[in-house]
């Protein structure tokens, strides 16, 4: 009995980390994907800094009315970080096989 249940328990814990595992990696391609899509509107002709800044607070402000928190201004500005820094989504991906 206390083996299987030593295995049970270890089949339980393994999952749950693979399941966390898997949702911090589409957490961080969300951000990614979000950041990239600012990067886009920004670069779209307009002033950057005076939009870019107008625009992650307005977007911050709507999304956390309907999101929650994660979606603050300071969350925003780095998904945009982060697509600045990860500008292809295959090396980002390849930095997410911990």
């Amino acid at each position: 009995m206390e083996i299987i249940l030593a295995d049970i328990r270890t089949i339980i814990a393994q999952s749950r980390e693979r399941a966390a595992r898997s949702v911090h990696q589409e957490l961080t391609v969300m951000y990614w994907l979000i950041g990239r899509r600012i990067i886009h509107e920004e670069s779209d002709g307009k002033e950057r800094a005076t939009y870019g800044t107008a625009l992650i607070q307005k977007l911050a402000t709507q999304l956390t009315t309907e999101y929650g928190e994660n979606f603050s201004k300071r969350n925003l500005l780095l998904g945009r970080q982060l697509h600045i820094v990860f500008p292809n989504v295959n090396t980002l991906y390849s930095q997410l096989s911990w």
